[in-house]
């Protein structure tokens, strides 16, 4: 595991970067998945502005205006936030998502940047002023919106995941409303699809983009984002892996090792307490036996059953002959869900992008990415260890019932889709 980007240049390249131990290994693949659905989707919407389907709307701007108090304000506040946390930031080689969510930051590194963002607002509004400023009607074509989107589906992303995750884990948060509010753990990626989805959408009804081409344009890039996402996950071992695979444990030298069953049960005893702080007792513990089948014999056991060694949150035993603050494994092995998730959803993405241009009805694209997206995720969800609900005698997790949501709405759209639109022919 790579708890940031020092121990992947140290175990890659063999350098040590000890600046690199500020850029964490979550939040590089984070925002690489925000760039990278950015990319795609400002590529979508060109190609269908050049098919015709998507149209310009004209706009009025004012040229020529200096620097306002307002932008001034704002450019500072920006700055500060960004001096705050990046200059505050050296030195910590902790949780980077506990620090950043945190008041801990540099007060004169926010203070500096901030006057230089205000300075540079005020000098680049000073150079393009005129005697009179003037009004002028520009058009604004879809793909410029992309950074707009961008900003908004992190924000909203943000939040939706946090209030999801929060009335999964109800009794954690009623126990410490303040403390699951701005915990840097706890994300919910459905709360943070369905908010930004609701936000993003009433954007675009504003600036008069046809919501199912949008949509349409976004279906691949956000599969490709949650697969890249995902890759954070399984680097840095954040914790959002699978259930035990009782054919595997960690042995004394930190690899993992297939076992019998009695085996499994006698580390499970020996590790009481870990597995009793997690799941109240190890009867509670869920797993399934799963030894690598023969078919699969080119793979290695950790595609099965990973420990997670050196994982950021710090979970499980100690590492025999470690030193440092990222010495812990699991002590027996859990299916690598995010693994999994990573290769399904890359695969999709490529789905997705090989089948754009035949089909033709706008919002089916988007109808058959929350099908595939939510049917991977109900699967998986069958080997992840999550909150589970009593609803007339069954027991989903809610990622479970929001999946499955997923593909009714999905199907849903393509009907809707196929009835109240025709068929674009013949696209380029």
């Amino acid at each position: 595991m790579y708890p940031n980007l020092y121990y992947a240049f140290r175990d890659l390249f063999g350098v040590e970067l000890p600046n690199l131990k500020i850029v964490q290994t979550f939040g590089f693949f984070v925002a690489l998945a925000f760039l990278a659905a950015a990319w795609v989707l400002t590529s979508e919407l060109r190609r269908r502005e050049k098919l015709g389907l998507l149209h310009p709307v004209d706009e009025t701007v004012t040229e020529g205006k200096p620097a306002s108090v307002a932008d001034l304000l704002v450019s500072a506040v920006i700055g500060f936030i960004i001096g705050f946390k990046f200059f505050g930031a050296f030195g910590k080689i902790g949780d980077f998502r506990e620090y950043l969510l945190s008041a801990q930051g540099s007060l004169i590194g926010g203070l500096l940047v901030a006057a230089g963002m205000a300075y540079y607002k005020y000098y680049t509004k000073k150079k393009k002023a005129l005697p009179t400023p003037r009004q002028v009607k520009v058009k604004v074509w879809p793909h410029q919106r992309v950074p707009d989107f961008t900003i908004q589906a992190a924000v909203a992303g943000l939040i939706g995941a946090k209030i999801f995750h929060n009335l999964e884990n109800w009794s954690e948060f009623a126990a410490d409303p303040w403390g699951s509010l701005f915990s840097a753990s706890g994300l919910t990626f459905y709360g943070g699809l369905i908010v930004a989805a609701y936000v993003i959408i009433r954007y675009a009804a504003k600036k008069q983009i046809n919501w199912k081409h949008l949509v349409d344009s976004a279906g691949p890039a956000l599969m490709l984002a949650y697969a890249i996402g995902r890759m954070g996950c399984q680097f840095s071992g954040d914790g959002d892996w699978g259930i035990n695979n009782s054919a595997y444990i960690t042995n004394a030298a930190g690899q993992i090792e297939q076992v019998a069953p009695a085996q499994y049960q006698q580390v499970m005893e020996r590790e009481t307490e870990y597995f009793s702080r997690h799941f109240g007792s190890i009867e509670h513990v869920p797993h399934k036996y799963y030894p690598k089948p023969a078919a699969l014999g080119f793979l290695p056991d950790w595609f099965v059953a990973y420990n997670y060694p050196h994982n950021v949150v710090n979970d499980g035993v100690r590492l025999p002959g470690c030193e440092g603050e990222y010495c812990s494994a699991l002590p027996v092995g859990v299916f690598p869900t995010p693994l999994y998730e990573i290769i399904v959803c890359g695969a999709f993405f490529l789905v997705l992008m090989g089948i754009r241009r035949k089909v033709t009805t706008p919002g089916v694209i988007f109808g058959i990415y929350l099908i595939l997206n939510g049917l991977e995720r109900f699967f998986v969800e069958k080997i992840r260890v999550n909150t589970k609900y009593d609803i007339f005698g069954f027991h989903p997790t809610q990622a479970e019932l929001i999946s499955s949501l997923l593909v009714i709405g999905g199907a849903a759209l393509i009907w809707y889709a196929r009835k109240t639109a025709p068929t674009v022919k013949n696209p380029a």
